[in-house]
C-alpha cells in the first residue's frame, strides 16, 4: 500500500467529529513553506572574489574548450 492510499484509508476511518480539524491540518500543510525554498532564500550572498585560481583555472578551461554535439562525438568515436 502506498503513502497516498494509508492516508486515504485513515481519512475514511476518522469519525465524522474528526474530519474538521483533519481537513484544517491538511490545509495547514498546503500553507508551509518549502524548507529546501526557506534556506536558499536565506542563504548569504556569495561575496567572494572570482579570483583565477580559486577554481584552479576551470573557468578558463572551458572557455577555451570545443562544445560539440552528442551526434558528433558519435559521428567521431563511433565508428
Amino acid at each position: 500500500m502506498n503513502t497516498r492510499q494509508t492516508l486515504h484509508d485513515l481519512v475514511d476511518h476518522l469519525p465524522e467529529e474528526d474530519l474538521i480539524t483533519a481537513v484544517r491540518v491538511l490545509k495547514g500543510l498546503e500553507l508551509a513553506p518549502d524548507p529546501l525554498k526557506v534556506l536558499l532564500e536565506n542563504a548569504p550572498i556569495d561575496d567572494e572574489p572570482d579570483d583565477d585560481d580559486f577554481d584552479g583555472g576551470l573557468t578558463e578551461a572551458l572557455q577555451e574548450t570545443e562544445l560539440i554535439s552528442h551526434e558528433e562525438v558519435k559521428r567521431r568515436y563511433l565508428k
